[in-house]
């Protein structure tokens, strides 16, 4: 009889449940659940203010995602849960928060709903990035080695500088919290009741060495007296290799999902790097973007080496046996979306109604029948800062050679071509520092829904792009790494390389570079490159210096 694992993908907006038979790799039954709280960037629900660069969550909704999906695709495959073998989640990252000993967060206590650090510090939460540059500061001064795994600069989207916030603006809920945990060992903690810690959040945004364990007390204590127990006090749960199990379905959560008690749960993992094995890659130099409101950029090596400007390098940190990657782009489908929702003028979605056709859809038709080069435009993809390679989140937005003959189509494009120009200067970073990047692979939703896009990116790039075989990467991983934890013993398997053969998709559709459109832009990605180079590391500071009077005048207010 044939087995399941149930994957659950908790994104930005959503989270998203598929069950998946682990001997065929088919997807039977899926579900999504949006965030009733979404992201909460202005205020609280009871109304307090956020200030500028704050974007938090709400667990509850977390919860909710749960208590949601897993009956529905149950109920949508009529599936025994006797036959689901194991449970997979992963969690956007750095997604951080608060919580009691009892797995409680902060924010669910009497008296702490208005206490905006009691809440889930979503990924892109970056009112922490003067923090963030004190301690690449105090690393540098100290000699500290590690950082250079990290490319050189902590991000103010990883776990150190946003803890460091709570201490320094609410030490209240500080002292208050148990635990400082990812989102995504929360989840697994609630559904088995036994706390865990990925490795793969602790290498890459907590600074965890399989070999050298985390930074000293004495640099923490550099930062701020009060931190130099942080690791012992507040994120003391030992990292644990993916693919293992976490532990089991509580009855509790039983009764809430439908599961079987008992029931396998793997350790938790981060969206994109869990996305690898969905589209069967299990070896080195094959990149994969997984393009969604934001992009990651995963690949392997066989090597540690230094490369600057990445997120990071973790061994075992994507599959076992290789050093894993990740690099990104903080604004992707974001900036696709802030376009047609803001600059669009009204007869563009008076001719769409009037087609019949969705507003993204038409615009891309009018992009697509321009030749590269053809508007005369460049664009800087960091409308939401730069991840990679600058690490630098106080950078904007910036688009060139706009006349009044300007369309919006060419705008578009631009913002496109943006984000493939950042792709290839990613790559161009990993192969100029011995990390090679023979094949690129694409998944996501932009992946699957917009050929343009991504015969764009292989122009680009001028590598071919292979694409992910399912709309649901990240859940299909989590379920392959949940076939895993539940082990050949109970029809799962043993390898992450084995489920990942059987389970794994990939498309046969290839985008192929076209020569002729490569050429040209050749020649704009040296534009870009002159922009970048100008603007993001030093020559022309104006984007942070536009920030800083918006923020004095909004702050005046």
């Amino acid at each position: 009889m044939a087995k399941y694992t149930i994957g659950i993908d908790f994104g930005t907006l959503s989270g998203r449940a598929v069950l998946v038979n682990v001997n065929t790799g088919e997807e039977v039954a899926s579900s999504v659940f949006d965030y009733p709280h979404a992201v909460m960037d202005t205020h609280l629900p009871d109304g307090t203010k956020l200030g500028q660069d704050w974007a938090l969550q709400h667990p509850q909704d977390y919860l909710d995602v749960l208590y949601n999906t897993i009956p529905d695709v149950l109920k949508q495959s009529g599936i025994s849960a006797d036959d689901v073998i194991g449970v997979g989640t992963d969690f956007t990252a750095c997604t951080v928060m608060p919580v009691k000993a009892d797995s409680t967060p902060i924010c669910f206590i009497e008296g702490y709903e208005n206490h905006p650090h009691a809440y889930v510090k979503l990924w892109k939460h970056h009112a922490a990035q003067d923090l963030a540059n004190q301690l690449n500061d105090t690393a540098h001064a100290m000699g500290e080695k590690w950082i250079d795994r990290y490319g050189g600069k902590i991000s103010s989207e990883w776990e150190v500088p946003k803890v460091w916030q709570v201490y320094k603006e609410d030490r209240e809920v500080y002292d208050f919290m148990d635990f400082w945990v990812e989102a995504a060992d929360w989840i697994v903690w609630r559904l088995t009741g036994v706390q865990t810690r990925n490795a793969c959040t602790a290498g890459y945004k907590a600074m965890w060495h399989k070999r050298e364990g985390y930074p000293s007390e004495k640099f923490y204590a550099a930062l701020d007296k009060g931190l130099e127990h942080l690791i012992q006090d507040k994120c003391s749960c030992p990292p644990s290799p993916l693919g293992m199990c976490a532990g089991y379905i509580t009855e509790e959560m039983a009764q809430k999902t439908g599961l079987k008690a008992g029931t396998a749960v793997c350790v938790g993992n981060v969206d994109a790097h869990v996305c690898v094995p969905a589209v069967k890659i299990t070896g080195p130099a094959k990149m994969l973007a997984i393009m969604g409101t934001s992009t990651c950029h995963m690949l392997m090596g066989t090597e540690e080496k230094s490369v600057p400007g990445i997120c990071g390098v973790v061994e075992d940190g994507i599959l076992p046996g290789l050093f894993g990657y990740e690099a990104g782009q903080s604004c992707v489908g974001d900036h696709f979306a802030w376009f047609i929702d803001n600059c669009l003028p009204a007869d563009y979605y008076e001719e769409a109604k009037k087609q019949g056709k969705n507003i993204h859809a038409y615009l891309r038709e009018k992009a697509q029948k321009q030749k590269p080069g053809e508007s005369g435009l460049v664009a800087l993809d960091w409308w939401n800062g730069n991840r990679s390679v600058l690490v630098d989140v106080d950078l904007t937005g910036l688009m060139l050679g706009m006349t009044l003959q300007t369309k919006p189509e060419d705008m578009y494009r631009a913002l496109i071509e943006a984000t493939a120009y950042g792709t290839r200067r990613i790559i161009q970073s990993f192969e100029e520092n011995g990390v090679p990047v023979d094949e690129f692979y694409a998944s996501g939703g932009i992946s699957q829904k917009d050929p343009m896009t991504m015969q764009i990116y292989a122009d680009v790039i001028k590598k071919p792009v292979k694409i992910a075989g399912s709309a649901q990467g990240p859940a299909l991983g989590s379920a392959i790494f949940a076939a895993v934890a539940a082990t050949s013993k109970n029809g799962g398997y043993d390898t992450v390389e084995q489920a990942a053969e059987v389970m794994g998709k990939l498309k046969d559709v290839v985008y192929m570079p076209i020569e002729e459109n490569s050429r040209i832009y050749d020649k704009l990605y040296e534009e870009y490159c002159i922009l970048h180079d100008y603007f993001g590391k030093g020559a022309n500071d104006v984007m942070k210096r536009l920030k800083n009077i918006k923020k004095s005048v909004t702050e005046s207010k």
